[in-house]
């Protein structure tokens, strides 16, 4: 099975590229982001036309979830917005969809603005939040992916400069911590297992800064993080980069795992 996932900054403005990519990599399910609309004016038909279905939660502005799967792949048996504790504010970061013993967790994690905003606090609070939710409803034994959008890059490696960069919010002690306590519930990391001293693999270039994404100047913030059991499956896993210099792309690019499941 292939799984893909991918902040696309704004749903309706790349969903043109969106479906150029998923025509020519075909994945199974794809993940994506921050779609910027909500649930009922997701472009449903413009997937369906090319054999896809959605599960959406959608918000304006910088939020929003969903899952697209294609046949043969039927509908999940349960879909669980949110944190599963009542708290609907936080249906359109978290989207877990089970499919008989596979659990996929789709998520946008806050960014958290600057270390001194409240957004930042609220950022580690989500990530125990997330740890709350595992160990209330889900077990380490169980085939879990967990995938989305973390804002987090978690390792000197996962930054183009970590010393320059260190102190912003998603590469600073604090969320370090807060993702390794995630982590450490049953979590492995896909990506670093497979390609574990491979430099320069990034996910995220910023927009604001000219050139960037040519000079390869980016972020590893877009991960896949699998149950022990799931992860010895995985036998593929690639960030797909040219995917950044389509028309009009996102900030952000593909990430793909292969699983066989």
């Amino acid at each position: 099975m292939k799984i893909a996932t991918y902040n696309c900054n704004g749903v309706r403005a790349r969903v043109d590229s969106i479906i150029e990519w998923m025509k020519k990599e075909n994945p199974d399910i794809l993940c994506l982001q921050e779609i910027k609309v909500e649930t009922e004016l997701f472009p449903y038909d413009r997937f369906e036309e090319i054999g896809y279905r959605s599960v959406v939660q959608g918000k304006k502005g910088h939020a929003g979830v969903a899952t697209l799967f294609r046949s043969p792949v039927n509908p999940p048996d349960d879909i669980y917005p949110g944190f599963r504790d009542g708290d609907e504010t936080e249906f359109s970061r978290i989207l877990t969809c089970r499919w008989n013993k596979f659990y996929l967790i789709n998520t946008y994690v806050p960014q958290g603005r600057d270390r001194e905003h409240e957004q930042f606090q609220y950022k580690l609070e989500w990530f125990a939040r997330f740890r709350e939710m595992l160990e209330d409803f889900h077990k380490p034994s169980r085939k879990i992916l967990w995938t989305g959008d973390f804002n987090v890059a978690p390792e000197p490696i996962d930054v183009y400069n970590s010393p320059g960069i260190m102190g912003h919010v998603a590469h600073t002690p604090e969320v370090f911590e807060a993702l390794e306590n995630v982590r450490e519930w049953g979590f492995v990391d896909v990506f670093r297992k497979l390609h574990p001293d491979d430099e320069g693999q990034y996910t995220y270039w910023d927009y604001r800064f000219r050139g960037f994404y040519e000079l390869n100047k980016g972020w590893r913030v877009d991960h896949m993080y699998a149950t022990k059991s799931l992860a010895k499956l995985c036998s593929k896993i690639w960030i797909d980069r040219d995917a950044r210099g389509l028309e009009k792309p996102s900030d952000h690019t593909f990430l793909v795992g292969e699983f066989q499941l």
